[in-house]
């Protein structure tokens, strides 16, 4: 199944017209570093279908950063009961290209996803490099990191995103105060 596509400028003239809801889906500390003002956070790590009682009679348009994690949740998204279902075409960015608001926050970290990509990816480099140059046991630096990254892949809990929440950098999203959800 596959959500119809909405222009953003179609989708933001709805939601004027109090006919249309904006359903963010992106995680948490995205949504601190950019969001559209008007839109309902529901991240997709915790959707459940049964979050939108109020809005069923609107239109509902989803969004994610680029669309594809919008898309890939569609059968998902398509169970929540709205009267119709939409994806934002280009998702956030595709809202920006359009000249549309949107709230940017520039003390906010890169996402969590990003950190752990980063990190792990160091690790792995830094594990082979140092196998390589000093002694071949380093390559268990590698294989730690690796097996961590199957684990969190395999269960959906990252040990490494949940360790860099509480790093100093991150303490805008470890501190930040409820965010709006949807109704």
């Amino acid at each position: 199944m596959t959500l119809k596509k909405i222009d953003a400028k179609t989708a933001n003239s709805w939601m004027e017209d109090g006919q249309a809801v904006l359903i963010d889906v992106r995680e948490t500390d995205e949504w601190i570093k950019e969001h559209v003002p008007t839109a309902h956070l529901v991240p997709l790590s915790g959707f459940n279908t049964e979050d939108f009682p109020k809005e069923h009679d609107k239109i509902a348009v989803f969004h994610c950063r680029s669309g594809g994690r919008t898309e890939a949740a569609a059968q998902q998204i398509l169970q929540t009961g709205f009267r119709e279902v939409y994806q934002l075409e280009g998702g956030l960015q595709g809202w920006r290209d359009a000249g549309l608001p949107v709230n940017e926050n520039a003390k906010a970290p890169i996402s969590i996803m990003r950190q752990v990509q980063i990190t792990a990816g160091s690790l792995v480099l830094l594990g082979v490099i140092l196998a390589v140059l000093i002694n071949p046991w380093f390559i268990a630096l590698s294989a730690f990191v690796g097996a961590g990254l199957t684990q969190a892949g395999i269960t959906g809990n990252c040990a490494m995103a949940s360790l860099l929440m509480y790093m100093p950098w991150n303490k805008i999203l470890s501190s930040q105060p409820s965010l709006p959800t949807a109704a």
